[in-house]
């Protein structure tokens, strides 16, 4: 079975977020909450990466570019999240969620599915964002032949 290069790219995202959050943790630098927001990066890379391999193929169409960006952050997204739920049930479960949401935007004692729906919604909205700022970069390459 050959693995679609969004798959493959929406991995490459989740393995480097994964890599930098636990690498954070061991620093003891995790309760730095501006240090979060650099994973956008990772995912800047994942997404910039599907849509050069599109246009290296050939495919120069806009709407088909944008999904196919689209659905490889939303995959790092989705496995983040998902990998989070487990490494917090391993830490201590909701105790371990509210460690989290106190460096973090969140108030009150969350659960981790709270907890873990809030971060899809706003990895959802990220990936929109980068979505689009990408799409912005690259619109010269989509010029119709």
């Amino acid at each position: 079975m050959k693995l679609h290069q969004e798959i493959i790219n929406g991995f490459i995202i989740f393995i480097a977020v994964s890599i930098y959050f636990l690498l954070m943790e061991l620093l003891g630098l995790a309760h730095l909450f501006y240090l979060r927001f650099l994973n956008i990066l990772f995912v800047f890379y994942g997404v910039n990466r599907t849509i050069k391999q599109n246009l290296e193929k050939g495919n120069k169409q806009f709407v088909s570019n944008a999904v196919s960006a689209m659905f490889t952050s939303v995959i790092g997204v989705v496995l983040s999240i998902i990998a989070l739920v487990i490494y917090s049930y391993l830490q201590g479960g909701d105790a371990f969620a509210q460690s989290l949401s106190e460096t973090f935007l969140f108030g009150g004692n969350p659960s981790i599915d709270a907890y873990s729906i809030s971060l899809l919604f706003e990895g959802v909205a990220s990936s929109v964002i980068v979505t689009l700022l990408l799409m912005l970069y690259w619109n010269n390459r989509f010029s119709a032949d």
